[in-house]
C-alpha cells in the first residue's frame, strides 16, 4: 500500500493501461475497453507526512515493547491491560468493557488475560450483576507490577515522543490525532477512552 501511495500518478496510469491491454487480449469481455485509474495520489508534502507517520507506526510499538519486556517482563499490550484495570473502580472491569478500553477483540484479550492470570497478575470471576458475563480484576501482584513498570514506560514515552516536541506541538499532535481518530472511529464509539484524559 505504501509503495503504491508513492508511485507518480503518470507511471501508475501507464501500468494500469498496460495491464488492461493485456487483459483485453486474453479475455473477450475486456476487448476494446480501457481501464482507467481514478486514484487521488499523494502530492510531495502528503507523501512526506505519510512516510514519516508510517515509520513511527512501525518503530514506536517496538520501542515501547522492548523497554517493558526488558525492565518488567511484560509486553506493551500486557501493560495496557493492567493499566486499564488499575484505573477502574475496585480495579475490576467486565471483559467486554476491558476489550473496548484496549481496542482489542475479546479473543485476543481472553488469551492475554489468561496469560496474566497464570502469572497471578489478574483474576477472572463471574460478574455478580450478570452471571453470563466475566469480570477481570487486578490482583495485588498485578498492582505491584503496574507500579513497577509505570516509571520506565512513562520515561520511554517521554524520550521517544513527548520530549521531542514543544508544548505547542504536543497540543497540535492532539488535534491532528483527533482528526484522524474521527475518520477511524466516526461513530465516536471509543471517544470516552480518549476524553477521560483531557
Amino acid at each position: 500500500m505504501l509503495m503504491f501511495a508513492m508511485v507518480p500518478s503518470r507511471t501508475c496510469l501507464v501500468v494500469a493501461t498496460t495491464i488492461a491491454r493485456i487483459a483485453s487480449c486474453s479475455n473477450n469481455q475486456f476487448r476494446g475497453k480501457l481501464v482507467t485509474v481514478d486514484t487521488r495520489w499523494l502530492d510531495k508534502e502528503q507523501k512526506a507526512a505519510w512516510v514519516r507517520l508510517a515509520a513511527v507506526l512501525e518503530l514506536l510499538p517496538g520501542a515501547l515493547d522492548s523497554q517493558l519486556r526488558r525492565d518488567a517482563q511484560i509486553t506493551h499490550f500486557d501493560y495496557f491491560v493492567l493499566a486499564m484495570l488499575s484505573e477502574a473502580p475496585h480495579r475490576t472491569l467486565r471483559m467486554t468493557a476491558l476489550a473496548e478500553l484496549t481496542t482489542a477483540t475479546l479473543a485476543r484479550l481472553s488469551h492475554v488475560v489468561q496469560r496474566l492470570e497464570t502469572r497471578g497478575l489478574v483474576e477472572r470471576f463471574p460478574c455478580p450483576e450478570d452471571k453470563r458475563a466475566t469480570n477481570a480484576r487486578l490482583t495485588e501482584a498485578g498492582w505491584a507490577k503496574v507500579r513497577e513498570a509505570a516509571p520506565g514506560h512513562v520515561e520511554t514515552v517521554r524520550d521517544n515522543v513527548i520530549d521531542a516536541l514543544t508544548p505547542e506541538q504536543v497540543t497540535q499532535l492532539t488535534d491532528i490525532l483527533d482528526a484522524v481518530l474521527h475518520r477511524l472511529d466516526p461513530t465516536r464509539a471509543r471517544s470516552a477512552i480518549y476524553e477521560r484524559y483531557d
